[in-house]
């Protein structure tokens, strides 16, 4: 991944309407060294957007004005997706999903729409605070300072909340604000993730992705899954669906698109379904996909959707497969190389006797006038290319089978031998 970054990175570095706009998902932690490193080299440190806890730069997921709150509200159902180890009762996440527009609603109408996730969680946890903030919209409402459309949005949120979500038994009621929860408890717990993602309107420094594309900066996301997990997939999963949102609106606008890039290693942790819509449409708006995972499988299982995986892998067009033992991943690459006619040889030896005694002695058949005969056939039989022991066996470390495109046509699959960027030389 390193050696794609770099070079990405250093795309036409000098030219500021060429230069590659990109988002890079860090999972371990180290990759933005790296990152780092090649914006030196290609003088584009002054690109870099560095997303990180406590770092320079603030973010808030939700201060999106301009998409609607069921917009907003499906993006976080995206996410709590990621949070089931199976797939869970479509209600709850329906629900849930109504829940979040309805309070994003409330949110923008008494915080001069302004919406965080400390918030929203309020308004789910504690009634009292409902309460409190439908006063204040109720004398905006009384003094004539809200518009039509702000009225019939303050009738629904009251509608809603008073006569549905108050009205759940306790069950369901707690089940939901458990459901939701898991995604705000995060920002309310910890004054660092507060602080980074649910600063005041004014201390935000990054907005989202338009300046991005249009300046042709670096976006990348600082934050080890391992350490911060359940934050990590949140703040990841909405930088990737806020870019890839930016970048397929540029299509329906007339204006130039500049070329841009999305790298992601492990991306089996970030992958949500909308993933296959994106790189099935982004090759038009000129976005590089460049994304690293252990497995098909792993992919599969966080997505949980064989055919959505299925549709992902076969958008990504250019493929490196290195040693596996992933049945579903060398069976896929299996299908996708195809078969060739190959020449199989079988040998059958046999023997012939006239007469066959049984020797008790030895326990054994004792034959006479016996002779041998072998015979060898030669056929030809439709098979795979690339055998299951080429993938598990046959591949070593730093080997990979190249399914490659030259922009025009596919070239021959073949095995290629892999330089770390640890061992690369240095350009003079």
């Amino acid at each position: 991944m390193y050696p794609f970054t770099r070079q990405l990175i250093s795309f036409k570095s000098n030219n500021f309407n060429e230069k590659l706009a990109m988002l890079i998902l860090d999972v371990k932690g180290n990759y933005y060294k790296e990152v780092l490193k090649y914006a030196n080299e290609a003088n584009r440190l002054d690109d870099i957007i560095l997303i990180e806890l406590g770092g320079f730069y603030k973010y808030n997921p939700l201060d999106k004005p301009n998409l609607k709150p069921i917009v907003l509200a499906h993006r976080l159902k995206t996410i709590l997706n990621l949070f089931n180890p199976v797939s869970s009762e479509s209600y709850w996440l329906d629900k849930a999903e109504q829940i979040l527009a309805e309070c994003i609603k409330l949110c923008r109408l008494y915080n001069n729409g302004y919406v965080t996730f400390t918030e929203l969680h309020k308004l789910i946890m504690f009634e009292e605070y409902y309460t409190e903030k439908i006063k204040i919209v109720r004398e905006l409402f009384v003094s004539g300072k809200l518009s039509k459309e702000k009225i019939y949005d303050l009738l629904s949120c009251i509608n809603f909340f008073e006569k549905e979500f108050f009205c759940l038994d306790d069950r369901t009621l707690s089940i939901l604000k458990s459901e939701i929860s898991r995604i705000t408890n995060i920002f309310v717990s910890d004054y660092t993730v507060s602080s980074t993602f649910c600063p005041k309107e004014e201390e935000i420094n990054f907005k989202g992705f338009s300046e991005v594309l249009e300046k042709g900066k670096v976006v990348v996301l600082n934050m080890n899954i391992a350490e911060y997990r359940n934050l990590s997939k949140i703040i990841a999963t909405y930088l990737k669906l806020d870019f890839q949102t930016e970048v397929m609106s540029k299509l329906g606008k007339n204006v130039p698109i500049r070329k841009n890039s999305f790298i992601s290693d492990e991306f089996h942790e970030y992958v949500t379904s909308t993933d296959s819509d994106f790189f099935a449409q982004s090759r038009e708006a000129k976005c590089i996909n460049i994304v690293a995972t252990q497995s098909y499988t792993s992919i599969q299982n966080t997505i949980k959707d064989e055919a959505t995986t299925k549709v992902i892998l076969q958008n990504l067009i250019n493929k490196l497969w290195f040693r596996t033992d992933d049945i579903f991943t060398i069976e896929e690459a299996q299908k996708q190389i195809g078969k060739e006619d190959k020449e199989k040889i079988s040998t059958t030896i046999s023997e012939n006797a006239k007469e066959t005694n049984f020797n008790f002695i030895t326990n054994s058949l004792v034959s006479k006038d016996s002779s041998l005969s072998e015979s060898y056939n030669k056929y030809t039989q439709n098979d795979y290319i690339y055998e299951t022991n080429f993938f598990s066996q046959n591949l070593k470390t730093f080997e990979a089978l190249a399914f490659l495109s030259n922009g025009f046509n596919i070239l021959k699959p073949e095995k290629i031998i892999m330089i770390p960027y640890f061992k690369q030389k240095e350009e003079p």
